[in-house]
């Protein structure tokens, strides 16, 4: 059976608020449509808030670049939400999208997980994508959750498994080392490329946005782009992985 190459991107957004203060879905988009990514996962998105003037940013950045979307607000307050996407040029179906278990404070932001199937000529490639918490206990119980038999370990989310997202995980993390002990780490399987930090875009000193990916997912390339344009867009830089499945 012949390999079928595809881009992913992961991406923080920062409710496309860039460090000059702008609100600007379209230059989130533009970057996007630098790179040219098939399958893209967004966290921090807006949708009818007024701080930046009820746009749905997941809906405009996807009608901007022709993808399909789904977007799974990780919580709402009247009409104004808050959560993740995920955007592709490619068929696909949405098989869940949910919370994330959390504790009940209001200090602790509410987390959720997207999982969809993406077509790839006869294959498919299970996508989940997530936003864990900024606690280290959430997170232990969030990452659990997500590599537990409701989602990652469900019979039907088989390799290719690609799974990616902000983490808020540094690499020596006792969460990270949990992804690890599953998935390769797509930064650490490409012999050509130092891993790149992600975070702040400015000047990135920590690597906290990551791409996992199971058996049977071939990475050719990283991209961590740092230009003028990803150094303001948002606090985080995306991370592009090529691979052949």
């Amino acid at each position: 059976m012949s390999s079928t190459s595809l881009r992913i991107m992961t991406y923080n957004v920062h409710s496309c608020i860039g460090r000059d203060s702008r609100v600007a879905p379209l230059r989130i988009a533009n970057i996007i449509a630098q790179y040219e990514p098939d399958v893209v996962a967004l966290q921090e998105l807006d949708a009818g808030r007024k701080r930046t003037d009820k746009v749905h940013q997941a809906e405009r950045i996807a009608e901007h670049l022709n993808m399909d979307f789904h977007f799974h607000p990780s919580f709402q307050i009247g009409e104004e939400q808050f959560g993740n996407a995920i955007l592709s040029r490619l068929p696909m179906r949405m098989v869940k999208a949910g919370p994330l278990p959390g504790f009940p404070h209001r200090r602790h932001e509410k987390r959720g997980a997207l999982w969809a199937s993406i077509s790839i000529g006869d294959k498919e490639l299970q996508f989940l994508t997530t936003h864990l918490g900024l606690h280290r206990k959430e997170r232990h119980l969030q990452a659990g959750a997500l590599l537990g038999p409701e989602w990652a370990a469900h019979s039907c989310c088989a390799s290719p498994l690609v799974v990616c997202g902000d983490l808020n995980a540094l690499p020596l993390s006792a969460v990270y080392r949990r992804f690890r002990s599953i998935f390769r780490d797509v930064q650490l399987s490409h012999s050509l490329a130092k891993p790149r930090n992600t975070y702040p875009s400015i000047y990135p000193l920590v690597r906290i946005d990551h791409i996992f990916s199971s058996n049977g997912v071939m990475v050719r390339d990283i991209q961590v782009p740092r230009t003028r344009m990803t150094s303001t867009a948002s606090d985080h830089l995306p991370l592009i992985v090529e691979v052949s499945i």
